[in-house]
């Protein structure tokens, strides 16, 4: 039997990376500009080259970063109206009740947690979160991109609008992500001191098994007699390198 579950595929391993670094060049070139009046924000404009060159690179940056989103939506609406894959992420009833059994669990009103499918409460309410928040920050980030062309179509008070909702919101995804994100996926008891499985797209079985317990029973039931070891390969194994060992 395997040691490590594949959880994620390459290219969503290469997605996330690059949603990270966008979102560290995002962040590096916005903040500044979203608190311009302050000290450090004006010592970070200048240290990356005036006011010209940040707001170019945030812009590049945020024509990527829509793009990106726009493929993973794009792929994922593709793949699940194939039936390639199932809608995993979609919040269902059970999300709601399993935040509410949770919380009892916390509060040592319940004995043990709620079991998890492949993803938990959490992880879909952050994603969605995500997308709605990227959403917003596309729709306004464009506004300002093109100010003329928008206030020929809609109110001049949009602008305004999109320039207070497009710094909010990149300040709120910002702190989001440094506080949850940060601590559910790396600082929590269960992850510290870091998740690798999104980077290597490896999970070890134990940790699919304890985390999301109603999916590894699928897995368990999926997979066929043979490719469990018979008894002279599991004294092999145990008897072997560490290197040597199997990699799922």
């Amino acid at each position: 039997m395997k040691r490590y579950i594949q959880r994620f595929s390459r290219w969503q391993i290469v997605e996330h990376a690059t949603g990270m670094t966008l979102f560290l060049v995002l962040a590096i070139t916005g903040l500044p500009q979203e608190f311009f009046l302050q000290r450090w924000a004006r010592w970070s404009i200048l240290a990356m080259g005036g006011i010209e060159r940040v707001r170019w690179i945030h812009r590049y940056a945020g024509i990527v970063f829509a793009a990106l989103v726009a493929v993973h939506l794009v792929g994922a609406l593709v793949q699940v109206s194939a039936r390639r894959v199932k809608a995993s992420l979609v919040p269902t009833r059970k999300d709601f009740l399993d935040a509410i059994a949770m919380m009892r669990y916390y509060l040592r009103l319940a004995d043990e947690p709620p079991r998890f499918d492949r993803f938990d409460y959490r992880q879909k309410f952050e994603y969605w979160g995500l997308v709605i928040g990227s959403f917003v920050m596309i729709v306004t980030g464009f506004i300002l991109f093109f100010p003329v062309e928008t206030a020929r179509i809609l109110p001049g008070q949009v602008i305004p609008a999109a320039l207070l909702m497009h710094g909010r919101e990149g300040l709120l995804a910002f702190l989001i992500v440094i506080t949850w994100h940060l601590y559910n996926a790396h600082f929590s008891p269960e992850s510290f001191p870091f998740d690798t499985s999104i980077f290597t797209g490896k999970m070890s079985r134990e940790r699919v098994e304890k985390e999301h317990s109603l999916e590894y029973g699928r897995l368990l039931a999926s997979e066929k007699p043979e490719d469990e070891p018979g008894p002279d390969a599991s004294r092999e194994e145990s008897s072997g390198a560490d290197g040597a060992n199997p990699v799922g």
